[in-house]
This record gives structure tokens, sequence and C-alpha cells, in this order.
């Protein structure tokens, strides 16, 4: 250990090469900027973006969970009940045609979507720079305010659905104010059961849920509901 005198003790006086103004606030050309808090990121923004739930301040690219690997991301939680399951199970352990028919059902899902996924791959918008092996393809359904009915779109599976939210706001140039508390919220939502998908879970969790998947190819929409609506009543209404 080198020894200083008291005129040079401080780090600033001796140039120590210890000394990192990495997590200082750095004042540039008058206005105050804020560093972000994930380890590998050099980015400095003036307004601090608070992850709502590890409260730390990261940049606009880090500032959702599965971006900067947040402490507090839990995985996917099943969303039917033990009790639920256990009925429905014993329904179709009774009479066997409701649950066939609704593999049936699941089972063209899939297939429609497959085919799909051929067309959707031709024209879909995102981002060109994704390896084919993590894009996951829909045809989006725009909210009913849009003059637009759907666009195709394709997004990384490993991005969180609030991700998914922003990037096809910015695709299909939709007004976004899910960061003000007051305001509707941009949602995605199931097309099946109409569910509005938390914002925290990824992509790939819903691609491979084994209850109520996603397709690869498949149908999702985007609508604005209010902060205390978990889902969509009328699904009819984007298939007009």
């Amino acid at each position: 250990m080198r020894a200083t005198s008291l005129e040079h003790r401080s780090r600033a006086s001796h140039s120590c090469p210890e000394d990192s103004t990495r997590n200082e606030i750095v004042k540039l050309e008058g206005h105050t900027v804020h560093p972000c808090t994930f380890n590998s990121c050099d980015a400095k923004e003036l307004v601090l973006l608070f992850c709502s739930f590890c409260d730390k301040p990261f940049c606009l690219r880090h500032r959702h969970q599965s971006d900067h690997k947040c402490e507090k991301l839990e995985c996917p939680k099943p969303r039917m009940a033990a009790t639920k399951q256990l009925v429905q199970e014993i329904v179709e352990s009774k009479k066997g045609s409701p649950g066939a028919r609704g593999r049936k059902g699941a089972k063209s899902s899939e297939t429609a979507a497959r085919v799909a996924l051929m067309k959707l791959k031709l024209h879909a918008l995102g981002e060109k720079s994704l390896p084919q092996s993590e894009r996951i393809y829909f045809q989006v359904f725009l909210p009913k305010e849009s003059k637009e009915r759907s666009m195709p779109m394709f997004f990384c599976n490993k991005w969180s659905i609030g991700k998914v939210v922003d990037f096809a706001a910015s695709l299909a140039n939709l007004k976004n104010d899910n960061n003000k508390s007051t305001a509707k919220k941009l949602r995605l939502c199931h097309m099946t059961s109409g569910e509005a998908l938390p914002l925290d879970h990824t992509l790939e969790s819903w691609v491979s849920s084994a209850e109520s998947p996603l397709y690869n190819g498949g149908n999702i929409i985007l609508e604005y509901l209010d902060n205390d609506c978990t889902a969509l009543t009328d699904i009819s209404a984007y298939l007009v």
C-alpha cells in the first residue's frame, strides 16, 4: 500500500488509479445526467428510470426487468387455481368429448399458425438484426381506434411483454403512455382468452406455456385498457 502525505490524501489530489466516476452524477453542458446501474452499461440519462420492482435506476434500454436481469424477476406463476384445474380434470374424465374438442381446437390453432407463419415471414416488420432462431412472429391486431386493422410483426423471444408492447407501439406509431399512472395502458392480450399478459413475463414463457400458449405465426391483440382491467371482453370485435 503506497503512503501519501496529508496534502495528497484525497483520491483526486494524487491521481489515484482506483478512482472511478461510474457511480457519480455527472454534469454535462449544464444538465445533470445519471449513470445506468446495469453492470455492463455505460449509458447516462437526464431522467432517472426506476424499476418498480428493485427500485434501481436504469437507462431507457435496460428499464425492463428482463433487460437488467432484475433480482426481483419471478418465474411466471400458474394462472389456473388448483381447485379449478381439479374440477376440469374430473369433468374431462367423466365426459371425454369436451376435452377432446378442446385438444382438437388447440391443435387446429397450432396448425393454422404454422401455415400463417410462412406468409408472416415474408412481410413482418421487426428488428432485422435479430437471429432467425430468436424471432417470434405474430399478426398483431391493433387498437379499435387505429386506422390499420392489423400488422405483421416479429419480436425476440427473450423480450419481456413490456418491451414487446413498446416495440409494437413504435412500429405501428401508436400513442404509448404506459409510463403515466393516470393514463390508459397499452397491453398485449391473448387472442383466445382476452387476458392481458403481465408486462414482466417473457414472450418465451408464453410460447412454451402448456395451458394456453401463444403460437409462433398466430394472432395477438394490442389494445388500450384501464389500469384495473385485466382482460378484453369482446375478442370477436377484432376479427370482423
